[in-house]
């Protein structure tokens, strides 16, 4: 099998790529992406130059990225500015950069392995493989989307080997898999039948393996999904129709009292809360040209002892325009104050803002997002004290993906919400938009609200176990109390430095097993 495959080693590898991409939601072929993962690093093994094992990484990465991040290409549809068919285009061309990353790790593992034991490459290739995975998540704004971790995250009753997280981080557990692979590869390749079995009834043992009960909370909240695709977010005329649905979820029944929170997602709410703009900004929106209006209608929406929290816009003015936008959750108590509030610190690229605009826009290149403002950045993680709502962490959207860099660490949360807009992203990005959240409970030790326009929203408790969710498509709400926060993670207090630990402990046993079998 392994000469057959050594003789079109190119074209394998980029079906190997493919096949390790459907580890991650809504396939979950995890078994399938560890056997694939471990048959393409043994074949980049017997690469014969560190050249060609680069190049062999970097075709492995690029089928995978490409199949990772198809739900890209739907974001083109959803705009008319540019051509819808430029998204099957820009799939793969981000992946031929995203690719250098494991092509990077393979290269490096070869030449530190280079005629050495199966244990010592498989070592050496997951330390690599943890500060490749770090470097893709950091250098240019990061994009840390995918990480091959992601395949060890159980269904949603049960964290799975991702359980672990607390002590490695999401870029170490992701080296941790590699070494996983290869060994169960080897083992299959040498037919070590037994000990194969036996990985195999442990690791199933772990993937599936109970959460138990988790404890109950006392924060009361409402969490609505609108079913609001982008259609409609997009025209004026259901502005109106919009906000009658968020508020028809979001009442409370008469017999109902006390303290609430209320999670409504990003980008449903046309209205500028905050005054003091312009007054030909306010007069497109649905309360017309008065931000006090927007407010008191809201507060009456969510009735008394509630307080919403919501994505709304913010605009930086300049004289009589607006020179800049922030993306913001707002926080409106019921008397239709605003109390808090939090700004978006890591935006998306070509949806919130154009870089090499001056470059770029004359060649008929635009964000997908209407709108020639680009956004500003805010400041980073914060916690909002809400008082009796308890103390708040925010990571708006795709925020939430970066591991290490959801909660402030001087300033710990109870809980982190994380209202998004998912309905750009077609079938395979929401799922696996909710699982980079439930990687942030796990990590962080505390639960998460996420609340979307359409799907999938849901609460997760520290042990990324999904107490509630609503699926895709789906018009309703949930309620219930938020879960409890866990005591700080080791993670939580190291953050991605435990990585960088890991990475330093791996790279490290492979020399020491290598100069042990050389003496």
């Amino acid at each position: 099998m392994l000469g057959r495959a050594l003789q079109h080693p190119r074209i394998v590898l980029l079906l190997l790529g493919a096949l390790a991409a459907l580890g991650f939601p809504p396939v979950h072929l995890w078994p399938i992406a560890l056997i694939a993962l471990g048959a393409g690093a043994v074949l980049i093994r017997f690469s014969g130059s560190v050249r060609s094992a680069f190049f062999r990484g970097w075709l492995f990465g690029l089928a995978h990225f490409t199949v990772t991040n198809l739900w890209i290409a739907t974001a083109f549809t959803h705009q008319d500015r540019m051509p819808a068919v430029l998204g099957w285009f820009s799939v793969p061309l981000l992946s031929t950069y995203l690719a250098l990353y494991p092509a990077l790790a393979f290269a490096a593992a070869y030449r530190l392995a280079r005629g050495k034991s199966t244990l010592v490459y498989a070592l050496a290739l997951g330390g690599a493989w943890i500060i490749a995975e770090w470097l893709r998540a950091t250098l240019f704004t990061g994009y840390a989307w995918g990480p091959f971790s992601l395949a060890l995250l159980g269904p949603f009753d049960r964290p799975g080997l991702a359980g672990l997280l607390p002590l490695t981080g999401t870029y170490a557990l992701s080296g941790i898999a590699v070494v996983l692979a290869l060994g169960l590869t080897d083992q299959l390749l040498r037919r070590q039948w037994l000990r194969m079995g036996l990985a195999s009834l442990l690791l199933l043992a772990a993937m599936y393996w109970p959460a138990g009960q988790g404890e109950e909370g006392t924060l009361p909240y409402t969490l609505v999904q609108p079913d609001l695709d982008q259609d409609a977010l997009n025209d004026p005329r259901q502005y109106e129709p919009g906000f009658l649905t968020l508020a028809a979820l979001t009442v409370r029944p008469e017999e109902q009292e006390g303290s609430r929170l209320v999670l409504w997602p990003e980008g449903v709410l046309p209205d500028y809360l905050r005054e003091g703009y312009p007054e030909r900004y306010y007069a497109a929106t649905t309360a017309g040209r008065d931000p006090q209006f927007a407010r008191q209608r809201i507060a009456r929406v969510i009735g008394e002892g509630s307080l919403l929290l919501t994505g709304t816009m913010d605009l930086e003015i300049e004289g009589d325009s607006a020179v800049a936008a922030y993306n913001v959750v707002t926080v409106v108590d019921d008397e239709g104050e605003i109390v808090g509030g939090y700004r978006k610190a890591h935006l998306v690229p070509y949806g919130e803002y154009l870089p090499f605009r001056d470059l770029l826009e004359p060649i008929g290149l635009s964000r997908l997002v209407a709108g020639s403002i680009d956004f500003v950045p805010g400041p980073g993680p914060q916690t909002l004290d809400l008082g009796d709502y308890g103390r708040a962490g925010i990571q708006i959207c795709y925020e939430i993906i970066f591991s290490g860099q959801v909660a402030d660490g001087a300033n710990r949360p109870d809980y982190i919400v994380n209202p998004s807009i998912d309905g750009w992203f077609g079938p395979t990005g929401p799922p696996q938009h909710m699982a980079h959240a439930r990687m942030r409970a796990i990590e962080e030790g505390l639960p998460i609200l996420r609340s979307t326009t359409t799907g999938i929203s849901g609460v997760i408790d520290a042990r990324g176990v999904v107490r509630e969710h609503i699926g895709m498509g789906n018009r309703a709400r949930i309620e219930g109390s938020v879960p409890p926060a866990a005591a700080p993670t080791l993670f939580s207090l190291m953050g991605n430095w435990l990585a960088l630990v890991w990475a330093l402990a791996l790279l490290g046993g492979s020399l020491v097993v290598k100069r042990r079998r050389a003496v």
